[in-house]
């Protein structure tokens, strides 16, 4: 029987490489083809707010990199939130981010697991690498974001005293995500083809931001809303000149029937006065 070592954590060294030019990333084919629909939908919602973009690195399934005890580690979380990150000097895709070499640490990364998943949760550090280990433990990620979208079950941990705490929900079931400062919430309905439950994003003042289709339908209504203000003004006014037209034919009539009645006054030789 062999016994197995463990390293202690606190003696794992941990090092800020750029990836090399010739490591080949693992070609993994996506889990769940809701799983891009999702993470297409929380950057669309953010790419309206120049704050939220300037400098931003905003990526699904996409590398993430250390090294530990020097072996290059990269894990592709299905959706992260980095700002700022250092221009990209290249005429070819960015395909990998090492934090501290290239910028900050990720203010969140996201994890949407299929019907069978695997090492989202795994504290695996000899062998492997578990992703939950990597995310807490080396990148040390303020917000780690578990998401289940075939029952809409959402975990949000916050790196607290170097552990990942599981949080409870706002009286929304919302989570504040500090660095972006808004909201993460779950939201049921239609998009793309997709009916189901979806991850969304709201401001602190319960402001739902939305998908570039439903700010375009908001354009819509509000230009819809104001050619009937139009419209209505328009008609409005033709009615105030149909009024004032009419008053003024009624009052026309009664001058004539006016002077009628005294032409007939005056042939009877009748003084109106």
């Amino acid at each position: 029987m062999t016994t197995v070592i463990h390293k202690p954590i606190s003696q794992l060294k941990i090092t800020w490489p750029l990836l090399p030019d010739d490591f080949i990333l693992p070609d993994d084919p996506v889990d769940d083809i809701e799983h891009p629909l999702i993470s297409n939908g929380l950057r669309q919602s953010v790419v309206d707010s120049p704050e939220l973009m300037q400098d931003a690195l905003i990526v699904s399934n996409f590398a993430l990199c250390a090294a530990v005890d020097d072996r290059t580690i990269c894990k592709a979380p299905d959706w992260m939130y980095v700002q700022p990150v250092q221009p990209w000097p290249h005429n070819y895709p960015r395909r990998s981010y090492t934090p501290h070499t290239e910028g900050t640490v990720p203010f969140v990364v996201m994890e949407f697991l299929s019907a069978t998943y695997g090492d989202e949760y795994s504290v695996e550090h000899t062998e492997e690498i578990g992703k939950w280990f990597f995310y807490e433990q080396v990148i040390k990620v303020p917000r780690y974001v578990i998401f289940r979208p075939h029952t809409g079950r959402i975990e949000v941990y916050a790196l607290e005293s170097d552990r990942y705490d599981n949080q409870n929900p706002d009286e929304n079931g919302r989570y504040l995500i500090p660095g972006l400062n808004l909201f993460l919430g779950v939201w049921q309905g239609t998009r793309e083809g997709r009916t189901g439950y979806w991850l969304r994003w709201w401001t602190a003042a319960g402001e739902l931001l939305l998908w570039p289709e439903e700010r375009a339908e908001n354009e819509r209504q509000r230009a819809e809303n104001e050619r009937q203000r139009a419209e209505n003004e328009r008609q409005r006014a033709d009615r105030q000149q149909q009024d004032k037209e009419l008053a003024e034919t009624r009052l026309e009539q009664e001058r004539q029937r006016n002077q009628e009645l005294l032409a007939r006054l005056a042939a009877l030789g009748i003084d109106p006065e």
